[in-house]
């Protein structure tokens, strides 16, 4: 039986069910950037503060996010404008928050390009020294997964320089409902 489902699919089928997946792919990034931004507009400032040793300052994570953004944009898409790189050093708050928006909306395009139908990406290049992979749901979860390490990374330094972030933004980021409003989209349940 699945075989003869697997011949009677149309490329129609398989174009509208990668749209689906695109427009899945956009939404669940755009919750994601949704998630960064909250924390940023909480940081006050634990954006400037120095923590101990070698660690990294919350606004070296942030930058960091967006310049990896930024080659995965320019490596996969080269198609896409990409966005300037940040200097972490100097970066303001406010300039990561305007810089990491338009990063999202070129990896948002990217991801459009990559599972829709439009064969413009067809390989995800995390990194000059990867094995690119073919593009496809893997790229969004590896993506997910980058950003969602470096935002753990600034809630915890964020806490223990005394920081801590209130609690409608750690609990706001398991608020999904809340998320695709916030995107301007319902949560279809």
């Amino acid at each position: 039986m699945a075989t003869r489902q697997r011949k009677t699919e149309t490329r129609a089928d398989r174009t509208q069910s990668g749209h689906a997946l695109s427009r899945a792919a956009v939404r669940i990034f755009a919750a994601n950037e949704r998630m960064n931004q909250m924390v940023l507009e909480h940081l006050g400032s634990a954006w400037t503060a120095k923590p101990l040793g070698k660690t990294r300052t919350i606004a070296a994570i942030f930058t960091h996010m967006h310049n990896v953004r930024c080659k995965w944009v320019r490596l996969t898409a080269p198609h896409l404008k990409v966005p300037p790189q940040l200097n972490r050093a100097r970066c303001t708050q406010r300039q990561a928050r305007a810089a990491l928006a338009e990063s999202a909306a070129r990896c948002a395009e990217m991801l459009a390009d990559a599972l829709g139908s439009s064969g413009r990406v067809t390989k995800f290049h995390r990194d000059g020294w990867a094995r690119p992979w073919p593009a496809g749901p893997e790229m969004l979860g590896y993506m997910l997964v980058h950003e969602a390490h470096h935002r753990g990374q600034v809630c915890m330094l964020a806490h223990q320089l005394g920081f801590p972030l209130p609690n409608e933004v750690a609990y706001g980021m398991w608020n999904w409902e809340r998320l695709w409003k916030d995107c301007g989209w319902l949560l279809r349940g």
